[in-house]
């Protein structure tokens, strides 16, 4: 267009067919030069047929048409309007009301306060029920003003506006009429708690944050209001739409004196069992307030002697699905993490406890990226790193098996990545996330039995420096994976699968039918060598058919004397099975007198040939993986390759195939010859989990 501008801008036939008129006709304006004009020749609906409409202009569009210009001249010819448009004038601005309003809606603001020792304060109002200090805006006042006006009207604590910071939006329904209210969280405050309006509250007093699950009844947006700094500690809310803010403002201090007590009480007690062998996660220990990420559980329960985890979230069926991980294993995972000053960490599965320590234990200059799939646990995350972090921890809802996302992954990599949750798979995207040289510890299923492994990275390939027993949640996402399973005899019993399809079971219950064929291993054990987790892990990577069977019912009642609920190692022949069960063989007044011997049980017709291999297996485990002391058990040197690996690029072992990578296992006194190819199970013949 002319940079000079013009002197006449025609419209002709156009003006109808224009989208956004109003933008359109002001750049136009701003087009011209002194004393330019604009013209707009259009039809007018008087002159316009009904079905023509849309080509034509009313009174009202074309009154509004000449607005904002100095004069404007009509002439009319031949059905048209020719409308000349001089001297644009832009108005000012004005914000304006339509008309005098009648009330829709109520605004409000609560104001959430804590003592030093982090209890909530709740008055009992004279509506009896719990409330949180608050009430209605007044005028033009924003919500943290009117919050600190609430709470000093109402409690007589004084708070400066300045330490009142908005940290949610609530928006619900009260008897048909929408509310909006806003969470003010008050990080400081000063004076002595009273009671100055008698007429509606009986009294104001400091709550337990687990005792809110019990309380009686509580105001809803309360409740809610809660709920939006303590995700989880009031169960069964009513539904509301939750804005959070993303509001800069420090942690908030406070914390009883017993909470310090069972904190060192419990950070001993690990440290004794050997589990926190450096200063940096004994003193990550000691420091983190464990009980400020699961304000759900009692003091107790939090601290309970470092060997209790805190269920934080169960699925419909009761299982379940995040929790605040023992302390035992939590700083022995990432003692095998080693992360050292400055380290920056991935985290699979949030909490935010788990995270502070890995962040307190890399020293002030280390950063910790925590990644969940389940909205509600990254909110709570959020929350309580915001009440009590170091500002070191992000945490981001995504899917965790995808790794970070892109933009926090570090140049070269994480330091290390701890996943904290049951994996079937280990994901490319945690090792390719991984610095050369960087650990990944993560609970790894073999067999349906778990163990945190720590594996260092060597180029693609993955090899483990460590075993610990353990067990956490499951997985979620596009990692979960279901055992295939396949019940027998009604559903006393099931077989599972986890490394593989469900086998066919034609013949298995005519062969439990029948006799059973029992052969003693000679192989025993007492209290001082009890553990046989090795055991588990050694059979199901080195027998092939291998599976778990499953009872669900009283040993008396059933043909396997497998206790109710419990699973038992087995392998699988032609219309045959054998399993490995122990029983008792001596019996005394103390652990000491208390001997146990493992047995095999089979069925059908190759069960005295397949019972003869787990024999075997037991024997050869008893005399080249146990160790007379529990902690002593040899581990297998354990590499993982990408999945492509061919099998003459795999080192001599027993290999365990996933989807994503491939496990080759050496255990100590093993010959094993290179595996021939493994056939891979389709997806659509995996039976349907449990």
């Amino acid at each position: 267009m002319h940079e000079e501008g013009y002197d006449l801008i025609t419209m002709r036939l156009v003006y109808p067919f224009v989208g956004d008129r109003g933008r359109v006709v002001h750049g136009l304006g701003e087009r011209l030069r002194e004393g330019g004009a604009l013209v707009v020749i259009t039809p007018t609906v008087g002159n316009t047929p009904v079905e023509r409409r849309g080509i034509a202009l009313d009174e009202d569009e074309l009154t509004l048409l000449g607005a904002g210009w100095k004069t404007v001249e009509r002439a009319d010819a031949d059905g048209l309007a020719f409308l000349v448009l001089r001297g644009p004038c832009h108005l000012d601005t004005r914000a304006v009301e339509k008309r005098p309003t009648t009330g829709h809606a109520l605004t409000g603001a609560l104001a959430v306060v804590t003592d030093d020792a982090g209890r909530v304060l709740l008055g009992r109002s004279r509506r009896g029920m719990l409330e949180l200090p608050g009430g209605k805006t007044t005028g033009p006042e924003d919500f943290a003003t009117a919050a600190v006006r609430e709470l000093v009207e109402e409690t007589g604590l004084v708070a400066d506006p300045v330490d009142a910071h908005v940290v949610a939006m609530l928006v619900d329904d009260s008897h048909g009429v929408p509310r909006l209210t806003a969470v003010v969280r008050i990080t400081a405050w000063t004076g002595t708690l009273a009671n100055p309006e008698p007429d509606k509250f009986d009294r104001w007093e400091f709550f337990d944050l687990h005792a809110l699950a019990c309380v009686g009844d509580v105001f809803a947006p309360a409740a809610l209001a809660i709920d939006s700094v303590w995700p989880g500690v009031i169960p069964d809310l009513p539904p509301v739409v939750s804005y959070p803010l993303a509001a800069d403002r420090p942690p908030v201090p406070g914390e009883p004196g017993e909470a310090v007590r069972l904190r060192q009480a419990m950070a001993q007690t690990v440290i004794d069992g050997g589990w926190a062998p450096s200063e940096p996660v004994r003193d990550a220990l000691r420091t983190v307030p464990r009980h400020r990420f699961a304000p759900e559980a009692n003091l107790a329960a939090a601290y309970d002697g470092g060997d209790r985890a805190v269920i934080t979230r169960r699925d419909e069926t009761g299982t379940a699905i995040s929790s605040v991980s023992a302390a035992w294993l939590q700083a022995d995972m990432i003692e095998s993490l080693c992360p050292g000053p400055g380290s920056i960490v991935f985290e699979a599965g949030s909490g935010g406890y788990n995270a502070e320590l890995i962040a307190h234990a890399a020293g002030p200059d280390g950063r910790v990226v925590t990644v969940d799939i389940d909205p509600w646990v990254v909110r709570r995350t959020r929350a309580f790193l915001t009440e009590a972090g170091s500002g070191r921890v992000t945490a981001v809802e995504a899917d965790a098996a995808l790794g970070a996302p892109a933009h926090l992954v570090p140049r070269g990599g994480f330091d290390g990545s701890m996943i904290t949750y049951n994996c079937w798979d280990i994901s490319p995207a945690w090792r390719e996330q991984l610095t050369e040289g960087g650990r990944l510890v993560i609970p790894l299923e073999m067999g349906g039995y778990t163990r945190a492994i720590a594996f260092e990275r060597r180029g693609e390939v993955l090899h483990a420096r460590g075993f610990t027993y353990c067990g956490f949640v499951r997985d979620q996402g596009q990692q979960a994976r279901p055992a295939a399973v396949a019940p027998l005899l009604d559903g006393t019993l099931t077989l599972r699968f986890d490394d593989g399809p469900a086998a066919d079971t034609s013949g298995f219950e005519e062969a439990l039918r029948g006799r059973r064929h029992e052969v003693a291993t000679g192989v025993t054990m007492g209290a001082a060598n009890s553990y046989f987790g090795s055991l588990q892990l050694y059979a199901a990577t080195t027998l092939s058919g291998f599976c778990r069977l499953a009872a669900h019912q009283e040993p008396e009642e059933g043909v396997t004397a497998i206790a109710k609920g419990r699973d038992a190692p087995a392998v699988l022949g032609k219309a045959s099975l054998a399993y490995l069960i122990y029983v008792q063989t001596q019996d005394g007044d103390s652990p000491q007198g208390k001997e146990w011997e493992w047995v095999v049980h089979a069925f059908g017709e190759q069960g005295p040939e397949l019972a003869e291999r787990l024999v075997a297996t037991v024997r050869a485990w008893d005399r080249h993986i146990r160790a007379d002391d529990n902690d002593q058990h040899a581990d297998p040197a354990l590499t993982v390759h990408p999945a492509s690996t061919p099998d003459d690029a795999l080192p001599a072992g027993d290999v365990l195939d996933k989807e994503h990578c491939r496990l080759v296992f050496r255990w100590p006194g093993r010959d094993v010859l290179l595996p021939g190819p493994v056939e891979r199970p389709e997806a659509d013949v995996v039976a349907e989990g449990v």
